[in-house]
This record gives C-alpha cells, structure tokens and sequence, in this order.
C-alpha cells in the first residue's frame, strides 16, 4: 500500500508535499509517508476544539444547550488589537446572521465541524481558551500539534504564528474519538456523528462507494489542502486515514490526489 501511494505522489504536481498517516483499527496495523511534517493546520484543528468542548462540558464548566452571545469582534493573540471576521471569506455565512443574538455550544460546534464556520470557531475558541486545548491533546498523546489561535488573526500569521499539525498527530486525534478514548464514549459517539455529517466530500470519500461512511474534517487554504478521517466500510475493518497537502496551487489537482490516496487504502483493506 505504502509503495502504490508513493508511485501515486511522483505524479504529483511539482513542488508539492503530502504526509499519510494510516491505522487500521481492527488489527493495530500502521503506515506513514513523511508523517512526521509539521504544516499549517488549517480548518483541521478544528477537530481538536470540537474536543474541548466535549471535555469542558463534561466537566461541568460549560453546557452544550448554553447559549453565548454572537459577536464578530475578536483580539490578536498578538496585541489584543480588535479584528473581525470576512464573510466574504468565510465557508459559511448562517452564523453571521446571528450576530447581536445568542447560540448554542452544540448549534456553533455543529457549523464550525459540518460546514468549518469560521465566525462560529472564533466564538468557540474565545470560550474554551487555546491553552486548554493544548492540555487537552497532551494527555492523549498528541505531542506536536499547536494550536495556538482561532481564524483571520492577520497580526499573528504575519508573525508566523499558526496552528500547525503533521500527520501522526492528526491521527492519533482521530483514533482517540474513534476508540472512545477521550472525554467519554458518549461524547465520542456524538463527535463522531458530528463529522459524519461533514458536507464537503470533494477529498477522502470521493472515490470510495457511496454506502462507505466517513467522519471526518477538512481543510483548506492558500497551497494547502487536508482530509483527517475515520472510515466505516460496509465489509471489512475500520480505519483511520489522513492525508496533509502543501504546495499544490489549484485545490482540485489537491483534492483528486487525496482522492485517490484514500481509493488506494481503500482498495487493499476493505474492498471485497
């Protein structure tokens, strides 16, 4: 498998980077390609708030029914300098029209995950706190993920400030809510039913039949494009599956190339 994918990436457009991170959950069985390169994170980080959440509701400090007010006005990690969100840039405009009113914990963490609202990760980011987060991801054994702000903090990119990953953490994440291993089972089975209904599937799942089930986050941004998955085959064993892009200009000649990374694990562990 590992061998296909790497005939698969010298047809790569040049200049590109790509780290795999592969678990099959039934047997323990790994494979990494270039798993231990640090990129920036992009929206997948976001997976790892969505645990935060999780975690400080179970511990009682926060409520999913709770409601906070909707703001668009965020400070720099760098300054405090005040900065607000672009609609224009955003996935996701439903929250922006919530603006002066209240939602949910459960409603924001449902946009930030299914559709990678940005304005809806800010609101959650500002509640639960980075740092916390990065308690979070320690004691699960994610070592070198940081996650350091929310979206569009100009001042702190500019400084080279941004939540990076690499693959073997990201997949460590997703085995901890695969296997129930963090917060809570039941949390990880609402977690889990959070990325289910992830909406874009332009990347992981494109290429898989359709009655495969996938719960899993994107990311994308300038040359970089993510997928960080759990798959459920109809026959054959669960896996885990991420795969980190950088370098490729256009998002689609990304998109098919993890495409056709997650058809080849596909097809050497649960095709029948």
């Amino acid at each position: 498998m590992k061998h296909e994918i790497q005939n698969r990436l010298v047809t790569a457009p040049a200049g590109s980077e790509v780290s795999v991170a592969y678990e099959n959950l039934q047997t323990g069985s790994k494979m990494f390609v270039n798993a231990k390169e640090q990129m920036h994170a992009a929206s997948t980080y976001k997976t790892a708030l969505m645990i935060e959440v999780y975690k400080q509701t179970a511990e009682g400090k926060i409520s999913l029914t709770d409601s906070i007010d909707v703001v668009n006005s965020f400070k720099s990690i760098v300054d405090d300098s005040e900065y607000a969100m672009d609609i224009g840039e955003d996935s996701d405009d439903s929250v922006y029209e919530l603006i002066g009113k209240k939602a949910s914990y459960f409603d924001l963490t449902y946009q930030m995950i299914t559709v990678s609202s940005n304005l809806a990760t800010n609101l959650l980011m500002n509640e639960v706190g980075a740092k916390n987060i990065m308690k979070t991801l320690e004691s699960i054994g994610v070592k070198e993920m940081q996650v350091l702000r929310g979206v569009d903090d100009l001042k702190a990119y500019e400084l080279g400030l941004n939540n990076t990953t690499n693959a073997e953490d990201m997949l460590r994440l997703m085995i901890a809510i695969a296997k129930d291993e963090v917060v809570s089972p039941s949390a990880c089975a609402e977690m889990r039913k959070m990325l289910l209904a992830q909406v874009d599937n332009s990347k992981i799942p494109a290429k898989l039949p359709k009655e495969v089930k996938v719960a899993h986050k994107t990311g994308s941004i300038t040359k970089i494009d993510h997928d960080v998955a759990i798959i459920y085959p109809p026959k054959g064993p669960v896996y885990s599956l991420v795969v980190l892009t950088r370098g490729i200009k256009e998002h689609k000649d990304a998109e098919e190339l993890i495409a056709d990374i997650s058809k080849i694990v596909y097809d050497r562990v649960a095709k029948k």
